[in-house]
């Protein structure tokens, strides 16, 4: 099977799977929109703009895992703190995520591929870490199944650009498995000393050997 031909299949598996997935999740959906209602009040998706393939930018969904509380000058308080219980169950069981099937339904995510990130972020990837967005965004990646976010960002870097230029239907397949026993063991949900990701500043130009 040429390359093509694998893309195409692979785009065949996210429409059957994104349809399949809401249709039987949407109980589960249901419920964890009570809870976030119950807990954080509307709205209750968090919608934020991300960069696609090519760097396009589109709206991302998840459930609402955080409150927006803020300090006396105004700024957002860190994520640990704004961090609700049900958003940690929703994080650990990746329910948050699930909305995501909807980006992918529209053609916007794939259920594989480099995860999307922020727009800032954009003007600090070095150009060899730019090549992450020459594929689509995905909600599970090679990344997600070698350590998440237990990895510096470099480490999830290199493995997106390693799936980025070894793509593969089989390959696709193997992440999706590896995915499903990750989220029944709940690994590498936050980094060490971080509630989730510290923000990507750009990776420091190594020394001269």
């Amino acid at each position: 099977m040429n390359r093509d031909h694998q893309l195409k299949v692979k785009r065949a598996i996210d429409l059957v799977v994104s349809v399949a997935g809401l249709l039987s999740a949407a109980p589960a959906l249901l419920g964890a929109a009570g809870l976030v209602r119950a807990t954080l009040g509307a709205p209750v998706f968090f919608r934020q703009q991300r960069p696609g393939r090519h760097g396009h930018p589109f709206f991302i969904y998840k459930f609402r895992t955080m409150t927006g509380e803020r300090d006396a000058q105004g700024q957002l308080l860190p994520d640990a703190q704004r961090l609700t219980r049900i958003g940690r169950f929703l994080r650990a069981s990746s329910l948050d995520e699930i909305p995501q099937l909807w980006n992918v339904l529209k053609g916007e995510m794939s259920l594989v591929g480099p995860r999307p990130l922020l727009m800032q972020y954009l003007s600090r990837y070095s150009p060899r870490q730019a090549k992450r967005h020459d594929v689509r965004p995905g909600i599970t990646g090679l990344a997600q199944v070698r350590g998440r976010n237990a990895l510096s960002w470099e480490e999830k870097f290199e493995l997106d650009l390693e799936y980025v230029e070894n793509w593969s239907l089989p390959l696709d397949l193997k992440i999706l498995a590896q995915t499903a026993l990750g989220v029944v063991g709940r690994r590498g949900i936050s980094q060490g000393g971080h509630a989730t990701m510290p923000e990507f500043m750009g990776s420091s130009p190594r020394a001269p050997s």
